[in-house]
């Protein structure tokens, strides 16, 4: 049978309990975890672990205002480019067909102009 590797190949499969693999956490199987997920969530504790050590080094981070007239921090130029970023995502997913790194690309681009220029 072409399916004798999967968990639930057969009937006889579907009461057997699965073997628990290293990434296997009872609390969080709700969610489908991925490798893009997880790279996704640790993209995100990078982001923040990075702006307190800039914080840490460099003090302050006074508001400035941008080209749409708003004061914002480094923390609000961050999360500004984090939201559009999704929205980027999000919009190529829903009217493209071409592969996601280009919006990648695009949404890292947008991250360098939020903070330059907001």
């Amino acid at each position: 049978m072409i399916f004798t590797n999967l968990q639930a190949a057969g009937w006889e499969k579907v009461g057997e309990a699965k073997e628990k693999g290293f990434f296997d956490f009872d609390f969080i199987t709700w969610m489908a975890w991925t490798w893009p997920t997880a790279f996704f969530f640790i993209f995100i504790a990078l982001c923040i672990t990075a702006m307190y050590f800039w914080e840490k080094k460099d003090p302050g981070g006074a508001p400035r205002r941008g080209i749409l007239g708003l004061d914002t921090t480094r923390g609000d130029r961050l999360f500004i480019s984090l939201l559009g970023s999704a929205f980027i995502h999000l919009a190529w997913l829903g009217l493209t067909s071409i592969i996601l790194w280009v919006a990648t690309v695009i949404s890292i681009f947008y991250a360098v102009i939020v903070f330059r220029y907001f």
